[in-house]
């Protein structure tokens, strides 16, 4: 009795088989990526816009929120909350944004921070 799995798996099966194994990687490779280096960010409080920034410029920015004021640090083409009013912080556990469509934002003090390029991964993204 052989129960290996050429008495289970037919040439046709492996083929199926092979077949996939090569594609996947390589549709990964095409599609899993993001839209590039952001060029600059968008920083919206209270659903309006609030400053467009130039992601290359260092500089730290006080942006005032509805609880109190939130801190960005901004440079070498990334844009990052240090700081903020809320109680979770996950706004500063997002970390460092970099990539066209990137989001970060402190919903309680309604401070939100998006990268943009010319190519961005999403069409809409809703909080």
């Amino acid at each position: 009795m052989n129960n290996g799995l050429n008495t289970w798996l037919t040439k046709g099966d492996w083929l199926v088989l092979i077949a996939a194994l090569l594609l996947v990687p390589s549709l990964y490779a095409a599609y899993w990526h993001g839209s590039g280096q952001g060029q600059e960010a968008r920083v919206w409080v209270d659903g309006k816009p609030w400053a467009r920034l130039d992601l290359f410029r260092e500089q730290h920015l006080d942006v005032p929120g509805v609880l109190g004021v939130s801190h960005l640090e901004i440079g070498n083409g990334q844009v990052r909350f240090t700081d903020s009013p809320c109680q979770n912080r996950q706004c500063i556990h997002t970390g460092w944004l970099s990539e066209g469509g990137d989001v970060a934002a402190c919903l309680p003090n309604r401070v939100s921070v998006q990268i943009m390029a010319d190519d961005p991964r999403f069409d809409s993204i809703n909080f």
